[in-house]
């Protein structure tokens, strides 16, 4: 289970000592690491570097394994600055004189494999110095969004001052043999797998300068550092990270749950409450976070020579039909063993036992077996990890249940990224197209941190296939082609367009989109709509006639036979997209070949899927099948007069016996209402979000019940919607240089909100009565726009200004 197990040399009944302990590791993970992210050796993009890839000798570099290199350096005096880049493959966990400074690489593929940046001078004195690292190869247990070349480590310093600690054959490695092969898993999860640990064959205190390395081996040399597109050969072209540092926050576990077999107290979860396990003992204790999360747990024990300690963890509790329920409820409930992590003490001294990779749990339980030693549980707790969001928006109303649909929707949102937008944390952590649209447009206006959207737009057309496509998620060990993500995947590009001035990453998007487009286009049937398509063209998780579509759930009808309306409507709307980005670009001739060819297909699409008499747009031109879906896109692609366009949607909202959206395509659903002017009914369609936390969830579910992944980044939408949908703050022109703010109150009479634009921050506090709108908006410096409110439209400009309508 971890990098980091080291002895204390103090007793654990010292409890004054121990608490000291708690408080300086503490400490020691609060400040964060020092991120260097411009100021280095520009060289380091253009030369191959001197240092050397590493490894391990004698043993296959493919397979699992945990291994530990260092190096002693001696220093004239302490210096001012002192930055390294450093890289590993799967992972790598960096320390210097015993302190972990910095942990990576941010993931990728081997064409594009990143390094880190960091000075570690903070960590370095006069004299002799360790700089250290624990470097893991899940082999053929890594996550599915693991790529990986085979096990290696290289450390590179950024000038001749820090050359040094450059790996080579000074540098010495060690083999972990306490880490064995993980156990088996018995859900659909491809996270990576759980740790097992003997810790009677740890090297305690590795990391540290005292240790003594004397029978660590030469490391093999893999070859030199090579930058991307500089030279030929190496197995990884190493590029600089582009996000920053991951959080890293201390979290108390909250609860004790139920125990078998032992009394525990929720003050043993203080870190100031030892608990002592008696030898011979066999207990249960099931924890309760009281929310999901994902964090690194940890603990420290002293004794328990022998003892095993098994620890599940999972996102609810289930009955004995398999069924999750009220996930407060607990009573009749069991924790259901997946991905377990084991730890074998050795009898020694405050133990320190943490995962190498992070876990997402709400429920934690220990099973504890103790043989001829008594076990004492110093501490437990976890380390929360997330890409480092910082919430610069709120949204506030007269309807205090919104806050907590937010506040929920938000920590969806966090645990759902972090190196890379995920999915879901528990089952998959893996970047999907269709989902990191959603997730991207959250991060905008919540955070207005556009790292995490740029990088994933970037590793999506780095997945670009010889066929034209993209893959539907990415990075990932295995591929998988969904088309349909392909072309949400140009949605992406052109909400950063609308969202951000930037003009040279956009134009370096447009030849893959025109490679995906490309694709499509020789799709067309002889009718005009798209023929049968191969790959999973998945649309959304619905039901009914859907269903037939299995093995590949999902898919409308149509998909696969050919000629479905929605799958054709999805490619208009990805070429209109496309055509404002070429025009944009002053690529005129493109910019007009896409948007003829999109009204074709909506010509032909409307001409063979339209019911008169059903006044509904069917899936395919034999008119027996119909969805919210299909109808949806009909209206956001334009194929109706805007009068049109609000009768059909009403209709959608109401018509029995069609295939309905659920959560993921609901955000479509409510682009949609927006554009026939029915956004003020938007709240109407909160309820099953409500329904949700009726049921005692903490994050957003993938669907509505029976649910697999109780967090699901697409269904967090309403954290986007009550700014960009019921405040009404959207950008009036590429690059967010012009905002339009036309609320949508619906039921409510009050709205404050603040949200973040690249200028400043944009607020918003405004009151209904009856049609008569009072309130102020203050927009940041160099931005300026227009309210619309009951046909009016007002000037906006930079400062506070009063709204008297």
């Amino acid at each position: 289970m971890q990098t980091n197990i080291h002895m204390q040399a103090n007793n654990l009944y010292k409890i004054k000592a121990y608490v000291l302990f708690a408080c300086i590791y503490l400490f020691m993970y609060i400040k964060g690491y020092a991120q260097i992210d411009h100021t280095f050796n520009p060289a380091l993009l253009h030369n191959t570097w001197n240092a050397e890839w590493l490894s391990y000798p004698g043993v296959s570099l493919k397979e699992y394994g945990v291994f530990h290199f260092r190096k002693t350096i001696k220093l004239d005096k302490k210096p001012g600055k002192f930055i390294l880049h450093v890289s590993g493959d799967n992972r790598y966990k960096l320390f210097v004189n015993g302190e972990e400074v910095c942990h990576g690489p941010a993931r990728g593929d081997l064409m594009h494999w990143r390094f880190e940046t960091v000075d570690i001078a903070g960590q370095l004195t006069s004299g002799e110095n360790v700089v250290a690292a624990v470097v893991w190869n899940f082999g053929s247990y890594a996550p599915l969004a693991q790529i990986s070349g085979k096990t290696a480590f290289i450390v590179q310093g950024d000038t001749d001052a820090e050359a040094a600690v450059n790996t080579n054959k000074s540098w010495k490695v060690y083999k972990n043999d306490a880490y064995t092969t993980p156990l088996s898993k018995s859900q659909f999860t491809v996270v990576g797998p759980g740790d097992r640990v003997d810790g009677s064959k740890y090297p305690y205190g590795w990391e540290k300068l005292e240790f003594n390395d004397a029978n660590w081996k030469t490391p093999l040399s893999l070859g030199r550092g090579t930058p991307y597109g500089k030279t030929e050969g190496g197995n990884w072209q190493l590029v600089q990270r582009n996000i920053p540092f991951m959080e890293h926050t201390l979290q108390r576990i909250s609860e004790v749950e139920r125990t078998e077999g032992i009394k525990m107290e929720n003050k043993s979860l203080s870190g100031k409450s030892p608990l002592i396990i008696p030898a011979h003992r066999s207990v249960k204790i099931l924890l309760d976070q009281t929310y999901l999360t994902t964090a690194y747990p940890e603990m420290v024990v002293t004794g328990g020579k022998d003892a095993v300690i098994t620890i599940n963890y999972a996102e609810a509790l289930t009955d004995p039909d398999g069924k999750k329920g009220n996930r407060d409820s607990t009573r009749g409930k069991s924790l259901i063993a997946d991905n377990a992590d084991v730890f074998m003490p050795d009898g020694g001294n405050n133990r320190h036992f943490g995962t190498l990779w992070f876990r997402t749990f709400r429920y934690m339980e220990l099973a504890i077996k103790t043989k001829d030693d008594p076990l004492v549980l110093n501490d437990l707790y976890g380390w929360f990890t997330a890409y480092p969001f910082k919430e610069n928006a709120s949204f506030k109303s007269d309807d205090g249940s919104l806050k907590q649909v937010w506040d929920t929707g938000w920590r969806t949102a966090r645990l759902c990224a972090a190196e890379t937008y995920y999915d879901c944390p528990y089952y998959e952590q893996l970047q999907y197209i269709g989902d990191t649209r959603i997730q991207a447009l959250i991060s905008l206006y919540v955070s207005g941190d556009d790292r995490l959207m740029r990088n994933a737009i970037q590793q999506f057309q780095q997945s670009i296939l010889p066929i034209g496509l993209t893959q539907s998620r990415y990075p990932t060990a295995e591929t998988q082609i969904i088309p349909p993500f392909s072309l949400y995947w140009i949605a992406m590009v052109h909400d950063y367009w609308m969202h951000r001035e930037d003009e040279q990453f956009i134009n370096g998007k447009l030849d893959g989109i025109q490679s995906v487009l490309s694709w499509y286009q020789r799709q067309i049937a002889a009718n005009g709509m798209l023929g049968p398509m191969d790959w999973w063209n998945f649309v959304d998780w619905s039901f009914g006639p859907w269903d037939g579509s299995k093995p590949v759930g999902g898919t409308p009808p149509g998909a696969m036979d050919g000629h479905s309306a929605i799958l054709s409507l999805q490619y208009v709307y990805a070429l209109q997209m496309a055509a404002d980005l070429f025009e944009d670009n002053k690529r005129v001739t493109q910019a007009t070949a896409y948007r003829q060819l999109a009204s074709s297909l909506l010509e032909r699409t409307k001409s063979l899927c339209w019911n008169p008499s059903r006044e509904l747009l069917s899936d395919t031109p034999e008119q027996n099948t119909y969805s919210q879906h299909a109808n949806i896109l009909a209206v956001l692609t334009g194929m109706f007069k805007p009068e049109e366009e609000k009768v059909l949607i009403r209709k959608v909202l109401q018509e029995p016996g069609i295939t309905e959206a659920t959560l993921y395509f609901k955000f479509y659903l409510v682009q949609a209402m927006e554009k026939a002017g029915l956004a003020d009914e938007y709240i109407s369609q909160l309820k099953p979000w409500k329904d949700m936390l009726k049921l005692g969830l903490t994050t957003l579910a993938e669907t509505p019940e029976p649910t697999r992944s109780d967090c699901h980044a697409w269904s967090a939408s309403p954290n986007y919607d009550l700014l960009a949908t019921v405040c009404g703050i959207r950008p009036a022109s590429p690059g967010f240089k012009t905002v339009k703010v036309e609320p949508q109150f619906g039921p409510l009479k009050m709205l404050e909100a603040r949200m973040p634009h690249p200028k400043g921050t944009i607020y918003l506090s405004l009151k209904k009565n009856n049609k008569r709108l009072t309130g102020t908006i203050t927009l940041p410096q160099g931005l300026s726009g227009e309210l619309v409110w009951n046909k009016q439209q007002i000037a906006l400009h930079p400062g506070k200004q009063v709204i008297n309508l």
